[in-house]
């Protein structure tokens, strides 16, 4: 166990109720990817900046669709490999204001089995043979209220597996020509609000801990440490699968190579 005296410092002054847990074994992780980049390079970052990177990276829905089953995603590996049966997916949508992308994020309600209170993306669990595009789209208008039509799927981020559950997570890229108008279904969300991603690639906004637990984990290194990223938000803290999927945006936006292995989640559970 971690000494308290060698425990990185934490998150207080989160104002909103959600629970971040206190592994047994934790320690400082690495810095942000973007860190060595001037602030100019971490700035202006505009949704053309969004496509152009998404292209170069073959990420593009309409010539490189999002795979439908990648081998990694076949098996999780926990304390038993867990087959991937569950499929959700997540809708990463932008929109811009004096020249920088911004990213809508949900509040997860309180009354919720799981999750409750954390921060996420518009999404869930994908129908019958439904696609990822189709399930982030209609995850958002009935969480958020957000049109599909004034949507623009235009790219996908890697597919995120979660631990133990078995599920697997489509994050769809799409862009919105501007602020748009939203209603939240309170049974599953306690707010909505956008952050822009010059905000979350801003010094001090970023943090990565080193996570160790009794369970083997996949992606762990030699010593059992595997890493989990945060994003501080006012009042708030991104952390989990929600936050993977920003750092991949950020680490594809700003032009630095991605950390971790590809295709595990930042979510413990």
């Amino acid at each position: 166990m971690t000494p308290t005296s060698e425990r990185p410092k934490r998150f207080e002054g989160h104002r909103f109720a959600q629970v971040i847990p206190e592994p047994d074994d934790v320690q400082a992780g690495a810095p942000a990817p973007w860190a060595a980049l001037p602030d100019a390079k971490r700035s202006s970052l505009t949704l053309q900046m969004v496509t152009s990177s998404l292209r170069a990276a073959h990420r593009l829905v309409a010539t490189n669709p999002p795979p439908d089953q990648p081998e990694e995603l076949l098996i999780v590996a926990d304390s038993q490999p867990v087959p991937i049966t569950l499929r959700s997916a997540v809708l990463v949508a932008l929109f811009e204001e004096e020249g920088e992308a911004h990213v809508i994020l949900t509040r997860r309600a309180l009354s919720l089995r799981h999750h409750r209170g954390e921060i996420a993306l518009p999404g869930g669990r994908s129908e019958g043979n439904e696609t990822a595009t189709a399930t982030a789209l209609r995850e958002a208008k009935e969480e958020i209220g957000l049109d599909p039509n004034l949507v623009a799927p235009i790219g996908w981020l890697s597919p995120i597996v979660t631990f133990a559950s078995g599920s697997s997570i489509w994050p769809i890229v799409g862009l919105i020509a501007e602020r748009p108008q939203l209603r939240i279904d309170p049974a599953e969300v306690d707010r909505v609000f956008a952050v822009t991603l010059k905000e979350l690639a801003s010094e001090g906004a970023f943090v990565e801990e080193r996570w160790r637990r009794s369970a083997p984990r996949l992606g762990a290194d030699e010593d059992g440490y595997f890493p989990i990223q945060f994003f501080r938000v006012p009042d708030d803290v991104i952390w989990g699968a929600t936050a993977r999927v920003l750092t991949e945006l950020l680490c594809l936006v700003t032009g630095v190579p991605r950390p971790g292995v590809r295709g595990l989640s930042g979510d413990p559970s």
